[in-house]
């Protein structure tokens, strides 16, 4: 009976694979879950089985059982199931290594830049009054220099004179 539906399915006869299908959809459904231990996997790779088969059936050659043949192809697709997951999970593992590495960089160089902030801060209360004034004028409210000398009611030369001696201290001070 298997030669007689072996040569039918190569000849393209569907009612020969739907007979093969079938014969054998349940064992093969069972043996592979036994494997897996999923049903919807199992099904999957049940299925690609008999697609496999209709796929490369002028090509096969039996030399033995179809039934064994269909188990042997249950064998190496549940090989290739594991190795497959056994990669991808090896892929996930190193995703999430590299992940954790990378925040862990981008803590470090957050509290770096706090520690800065903070140092940067500091410096500034070293300078003097009028010159701290005109600094975070400057730099933390964005004004221009005239804008800030209109403001202080000083002359444009003196905010950059202001301005050229707090960078030199406060360079200083954090080097």
């Amino acid at each position: 009976m298997n030669e007689l539906l072996i040569a039918s399915l190569k000849k393209g006869d569907h009612f020969a694979m739907e007979q093969i299908f079938n014969l054998y959809w349940e064992d093969i459904f069972d043996a592979t879950l036994k494997k897996i231990g999923d049903e919807h996997v199992a099904q999957d790779i049940t299925q690609e089985i008999f697609i496999k088969l209709w796929e490369n059936r002028e090509q096969i050659v039996l030399s033995g059982d179809l039934a064994a043949y269909l188990h042997g192809a249950v064998k190496f697709r549940i090989i290739n199931y594991f190795r497959k997951n056994t990669v991808k999970a090896g892929h996930w593992a190193e995703l999430a290594t590299l992940m954790s590495e990378q925040y862990a960089d981008a803590a470090d160089d957050l509290m770096i830049l706090e520690d800065s902030e903070k140092k940067v801060e500091e410096a500034l209360m070293q300078l003097p009054e009028r010159m701290r004034q005109v600094v975070l004028m400057s730099r933390k409210q964005e004004k221009s220099i005239k804008e800030i000398a209109v403001e202080l009611n000083i002359s444009v030369q003196t905010v950059k004179n202001q301005i050229t001696s707090a960078m030199k201290l406060l360079k200083k001070s954090l080097s």
